[in-house]
């Protein structure tokens, strides 16, 4: 599941325009007053203005063995969220690396390093090593029926986790992390999930695909 473009919703959209353009260095492809894009690798995030909008956790993958470049490069720049006590979280069942920052929506951010997902372009690590958006939460109250919509619409598989608590679904180069809101909150900071509203765009199995959540509901766009 490889994710070309997010969209996301912000009711400040100003402080986050220069987070990402000023703070992360990012390209900021198109804006205006409602909205703006900003080139992540391969990925496109857009940032919609809408009122009352509330916070997500999004990953973007970093090259493989940079964690600790990416960590230093962070900390130049913003706090670290600690998880576990840790500044990086090693997910050994996923062999995967992560580290967590804030965006100005306190939106979870999270760079994740996989192993052999993709060799770092150079031993230094800068805005332009984001490789792509890796995943996007998706909150719910019902992970069974989230899943079964997505696994007959677009042939995506349960990654890892249960139908309970948490479900990652798709695979390692695109995930749709489904929690349940009343069960589980936000890892590492323990932040409330809300049922945050997005639109995304990705290719699976050579087909390109188009999904809203909006209403706690699932809708393929043609």
């Amino acid at each position: 599941m490889k994710i070309h473009k997010l969209q996301i919703y912000s009711d400040n959209l100003k402080e986050q325009l220069r987070f990402y353009r000023d703070t992360l260095n990012l390209k900021i492809t198109d804006n205006s007053d409602d909205y703006f894009e900003v080139e992540t690798g391969y990925s496109t995030l857009r940032c919609q203005q809408k009122e009352n909008a509330t916070a997500y956790h999004i990953a973007f993958h970093i090259p493989d063995n940079q964690h600790k470049e990416a960590l230093e490069w962070v900390k130049e720049r913003v706090p670290v969220l600690r998880g576990n006590g840790q500044e990086i979280v090693d997910f050994m069942a996923w062999s995967a690396k992560s580290l967590y920052f804030y965006d100005k929506d306190k939106n979870i951010i999270e760079f994740i390093s996989r192993e052999s997902f993709s060799k770092p372009g150079s031993a230094l690590f800068s805005e332009k090593s984001i490789l792509g958006i890796s995943e996007v939460g998706l909150v719910t109250e019902n992970i069974t029926e989230k899943f079964n919509f997505l696994n007959a619409n677009f042939e995506l598989e349960k990654y890892d986790g249960d139908f309970e608590h948490f479900c990652a679904i798709g695979d390692d180069e695109g995930l749709l992390i489904t929690i349940n809101q009343k069960l589980k909150d936000w890892f590492p900071t323990d932040d409330k999930a809300f049922k945050s509203e997005f639109k995304i765009e990705f290719s699976h199995q050579e087909k390109q695909h188009s999904l809203i959540f909006e209403d706690d509901q699932l809708k393929a766009q043609q």
